[in-house]
């Protein structure tokens, strides 16, 4: 009635535990390996930037006011002309941004630089590269307050 197993058919080999911690092995490295950069690619975060500023040269034309982008290596933010002095803007799409992790960014002579739209949309012209790693990407702020990425 109960038959006894050998021993052999009590469980797995160490050989075939090896080969499936291979298989495993070779899977999460390959995983690994195909994931994208959790930071992102520098050439969107260029294009994220050059957005906000965009929306900032929009925003002093139709709201009638002054903004002004501030530019440092780590990061950027927006201020509005009000009530004669300048006033940090907190809130999206304006709110101060950090660069990704490892991203710097390369601008004037001291490392920081600062871009006035006024009412009629005209700005301060500056160029600004950011780098990452190996890779760079130069954005052009025009004194007409265009912005061009990889200009």
């Amino acid at each position: 009635m109960w038959r006894r197993r050998r021993s052999s058919e009590r469980g797995f080999t160490l050989v075939e535990l090896m080969v499936v911690m291979a298989i495993i092995g070779l899977g999460a490295g390959v995983a690994v390996l195909t994931m994208p950069d959790a930071r992102g690619d520098l050439k969107t975060d260029a294009e994220r930037f050059a957005a906000r500023v965009r929306g900032a040269q929009d925003a002093a034309v139709i709201e009638a006011r002054d903004i002004a982008l501030t530019l440092r290596p780590d990061g950027y933010s927006f201020s509005r002309y009000s009530s004669g002095r300048w006033v940090p803007i907190a809130t999206k799409p304006f709110a101060p941004q950090r660069w990704a992790e490892g991203t710097q960014a390369i601008v004037g002579d001291g490392g920081t630089a600062r871009v006035t739209f006024d009412t009629t949309g005209s700005g301060t012209p500056v160029d600004v590269v950011l780098v990452r790693d190996e890779q760079s990407v130069r954005i052009h702020v025009g004194g007409d307050g265009t912005v061009r990425v990889g200009a």
